[in-house]
């Protein structure tokens, strides 16, 4: 696989093009100065970056050491820290960090969602850029992730099904081949269009994301990129991997939950599945029904007349809500999830 550097007038490009990064801490301040150190050395290709850097309610007193790590000189002007007072979820911290830059003076034409426990080789966000400059219908385009002594991690796949999730539990190659069912994880060395990427490490075209939405906020951790994806395609976007942006992950390290043992029988792969198979929406319809009473509050219902989705049960995320203890955070847009970031771009 080439890695040659971007043409000099590319990289003039690159160097004036708005970017901006989210990542959001819980509980890791280690791993997330370890992610921003990595970070700053892109700033020499890439002088405009700027990053959000997001504390998801860690509640463990690391928000407080984060806060000081960021107050150095050498971070002043480009990072910016948001401390949120409740653990609310992957999605949504994220969606907050994402909010607080497309409503800034100057909002970023690409949005790089990057996890706390990685770290950026050489280029790995110029990369990413240079991909969505020469690829306008491209909404979203992936990192190729490496484990800590440098072999490949999975970073782009094909959709699961409810076919090939069975077909996969039964451990057996013979259904595969008999129902003809793709492999989930693609390998490549060349940049390519894929179903979904991985969201450790993923930049994304805010005119793509004020179409089609942000972050579904149903899922508390894992498979709210797959949603996603799976929404910008449908809106007529496309997905890629250049596998010439190197990110290096600590698999698991942002969450202490490993992404390999996180399968999609669990509530969020189970949500994604639902969300494109009519069926098995129709067979949760009970299920449904039963959590109605601890759905968090929606502003679809108010902004573009779309029906609140059922949501996670009621934590302390959804009980501060209800008590209103984030209304000072996100104003009228409380949880953008799905198609409901209109009120966002209008601003």
């Amino acid at each position: 696989m080439s890695r040659t550097p971007p043409s000099k007038a590319r990289a003039a490009s690159i160097r004036d093009s708005n970017i901006a990064v989210v990542t959001v801490n819980y509980r890791t301040p280690e791993l997330t100065e370890r992610c921003i150190a990595a970070l700053a050395k892109e700033r020499e290709r890439l002088p405009r970056l700027r990053a959000v850097v997001v504390d998801g309610g860690s509640g463990d007193g690391s928000a407080a050491e984060l806060g000081e790590a960021l107050a150095r000189p050498d971070y002043a002007g480009w990072i910016e820290f948001l401390p949120l007072p409740i653990n609310g979820g992957f999605g949504w911290a994220n969606n907050r960090g994402i909010q607080r830059l497309m409503r800034s003076v100057e909002p970023p034409r690409y949005i790089h969602a990057l996890n706390p426990d990685t770290e950026v080789e050489a280029d790995a966000v110029a990369y990413l850029a240079q991909y969505l400059d020469q690829h306008p219908r491209v909404a979203a385009v992936g990192s190729q992730l490496l484990s800590m002594d440098g072999s490949r991690v999975g970073s782009a796949f094909s959709f699961p099904s409810i076919r090939g999730e069975f077909a996969r539990a039964a451990a057996t190659r013979a259904l595969e081949r008999l129902f003809h069912i793709p492999p989930i994880s693609i390998e490549t060395d060349e940049a390519a269009e894929v179903d979904w990427v991985t969201g450790g490490s993923v930049m994304l075209r805010v005119e793509a994301l004020r179409q089609v939405g942000l972050f579904d906020e149903g899922f508390f951790l894992y498979n709210e990129e797959v949603e996603l994806m799976w929404r910008l395609r449908k809106a007529g976007w496309s997905v890629a991997v250049e596998p010439r942006s190197r990110v290096r992950h600590v698999g698991g390290g942002a969450t202490g939950i490993s992404e390999r043992s996180w399968p999609l029988g669990c509530p969020s792969g189970l949500r994604g599945l639902a969300r494109g198979t009519r069926r098995v929406a129709r067979e949760a319809a009970s299920w449904r029904a039963h959590r109605q009473t601890n759905r968090s509050p929606n502003p679809r219902s108010s902004c573009e007349g779309i029906s609140t989705r059922p949501r996670r049960p009621a934590s302390n995320c959804v009980a501060a809500r209800r008590r209103n203890r984030c209304s000072s955070l996100d104003g009228p847009a409380l949880a953008l999830g799905s198609r409901a970031v209109a009120a966002v771009a209008n601003e």
